[in-house]
């Protein structure tokens, strides 16, 4: 299994930048999507609610309930960034180029983290994970590739939470509460957020656009501390095209943007725009969004950008001989960093904890593709200052968060292995 998913990500390194983001295995994607159901209660009862609007809301929505908690302060316990940290050569390892994925001394020996920290093999779950995210419960949530929601204790052993969800690409709670809100397709032209709120799954936002070379959906969410939800929502071209023609197409409202909408779905509306293929989205203690973006095919770097309200960051306007220019009067906000092509940058957080020291309010991303400079987790500097690897020899590492214990764990899609990083020292 580790061999042919890992056969997986390298046909799919070679496809370039509109393929940076993790297929939907063909099973997966022409199977009929079971109906969501909570494991171990009833069988959880969906709760129809009217499609989203077609016409976004021109007002910001009022205040919602429960409060948010208010996101703690910056504190200047931020320090340098570390020096880079080496990879490890492929090979010699127990399944060839890579230790097999239940050999956990083999990965704990080849995970390299900056001195003072250790990689610890934490996990291992089946089906490809494509998210994970700490519940109020202080269980680990993991969704896979294969429709599955699991939950890991501390002690790294695993339950089946959910199943029956198409392509789960992105998990969040939503603060103060146990509502676990999922990203997810409806079929291969559509996709949707849904809330799991006890044994009810219930749709919040449908008739989003998808699926651009069978990926490019509605990715990651995110809470901010305005207590709104928001989620990333692909493209549904490379650049911007009708689908094999030269001709510009016009820009469904949704695609290729930051969505803010109510918890309860009751007001939508765009936040940022120009985002071809954002996997995932993060706030940092200071209120800031941030956002990685996966370019278009031909080649240009990927990008990381702070996602500005009413902004355009790029899509579908780029510098290539089929591509089209802005129109007059529109400024493009220019990434934070650009990253080298192709490198698939998928899960982000910001570290809002203490364990790490000289670590607070910085951001992890995950690259997850088998091009050169990726399959590894880079670190950013308060406010995205400077870049620097921080763990590498990973196979595939998808999502990135922090854990009730400070601990950083990391998710590798090719292998299932879940990884917790701890400074030691």
């Amino acid at each position: 299994m580790f061999l042919l998913l890992w056969g997986l990500v390298g046909a799919l390194a070679g496809c370039g930048g509109g393929a940076s983001q993790p297929a939907t295995p063909t099973a997966a994607a022409t199977a009929t999507p079971r109906q969501p159901r909570v494991v171990a209660t009833r069988a959880a009862t969906p709760v129809p609610t009217p499609a989203a609007a077609a016409l976004l809301p021109t007002a910001t929505p009022p205040p919602v309930s429960p409060t948010p908690t208010p996101l703690p302060s910056p504190t200047p316990t931020s320090g340098p960034l570390n020096e880079p940290v080496p990879a490890l050569p492929k090979g010699g390892a127990s399944c060839q180029d890579y230790p097999c994925p239940d050999d956990a001394a083999g990965w704990e020996a080849r995970i390299q983290t900056p001195p003072g920290f250790a990689a610890r093999y934490f996990a291992l779950v089946e089906g490809s994970p494509n998210s994970i995210a700490f519940g109020p419960d202080g269980l680990l949530y993991v969704a896979t590739m294969a429709g599955k929601i699991w939950t890991i204790d501390a002690q790294g052993q695993t339950a089946l939470f959910m199943d029956g969800f198409f392509v789960p690409v992105a998990l969040a709670f939503q603060p103060g509460t146990d509502r676990l809100y999922v990203s997810s397709r409806v079929s291969d032209s559509e996709a949707q957020v849904s809330v799991v709120e006890g044994n009810r799954v219930r749709q919040v936002i449908g008739g989003v656009p998808c699926c651009y070379a069978g990926m490019h959906a509605a990715n990651g969410i995110a809470f901010g501390p305005d207590g709104y939800g928001y989620v990333a929502v692909g493209a549904r071209a490379d650049h911007g095209e009708v689908l094999d023609t030269d001709v510009q197409d016009e820009l469904h409202p949704w695609e290729a943007s930051i969505l803010r909408f109510s918890p309860d779905g009751g007001a939508i509306e765009t936040y940022a725009r120009g985002l071809r293929n954002a996997f995932d989205i993060a706030w940092d203690a200071s209120g800031r969004l941030f956002a990685a973006d996966n370019a278009p095919d031909y080649g240009p770097p990927d990008e990381f950008h702070l996602a500005l309200p009413g902004k355009e960051h790029g899509y579908p306007w780029y510098d290539c001989d089929e591509c089209f220019a802005p129109p007059p009067g529109v400024t493009i906000e220019p990434p934070l960093h650009l990253l080298p092509p192709h490198v698939a940058p998928t899960g982000i957080t910001a570290y809002t904890a203490t364990q790490f020291p000289g670590y607070y309010n910085n951001i992890f991303l995950t690259l997850w593709s088998a091009f050169e400079g990726a399959q590894k987790v880079v670190r950013f500097g308060v406010g995205g200052e400077g870049m620097t690897d921080f763990a590498t020899g990973f196979a595939a590492p998808i999502d990135v968060t922090v854990g009730p214990d400070g601990g950083l764990y990391v998710a590798d899609w090719a292998t299932g292995v879940i990884f917790r990083i701890v400074y030691e020292e």
